[in-house]
């Protein structure tokens, strides 16, 4: 029996893909976003986040965050993989892929919304991997 599904991104949604795949991980990509300016106009006015703890987290609460990490230079090393990209609605596209941060592995899943020709955040979510 296979546990794991076979995702495989349908071709209308491969450019959409590629655009969204660019831009993740979402808090770590510094091309996209520097400053809590750059994340709030990414970042829609309902975002709510599940942490990799389970915990909720406010959009406020997320900026408050990138703020402070943004703020000094750090290591961030990363590295992701195993995209998949779902079109739910109308130009509203749920995005997951696996981020590895050393020995941290999390899935991610991330909704993104096309406004206007640009992106924007809806809600995001990391699962910690437990492997054995």
């Amino acid at each position: 029996m296979q546990i794991e599904p076979t995702l495989v991104t349908a071709s209308k949604d491969l450019e959409v893909l590629k655009e969204l795949r660019s831009r993740e991980p979402l808090f770590h990509r510094t091309e996209f976003a520097k400053e809590r300016r750059d994340f709030e106009d990414m970042i829609e006015h309902d975002f709510w986040e599940v942490g990799a703890s389970g915990r909720r987290y406010s959009r406020e609460y997320v900026l408050d965050q990138l703020e402070e990490r943004h703020s000094k230079p750090h290591d961030d090393e990363w590295e992701t993989r195993d995209f998949h990209c779902l079109e739910v609605a109308p130009d509203n596209y749920l995005l997951t892929y696996t981020l590895l941060q050393g020995d941290r592995m999390t899935r991610r899943a991330t909704l993104w919304r096309r406004v206007e020709n640009q992106w924007k955040i809806v809600y995001h979510q990391g699962t910690i991997v437990e492997v054995d």
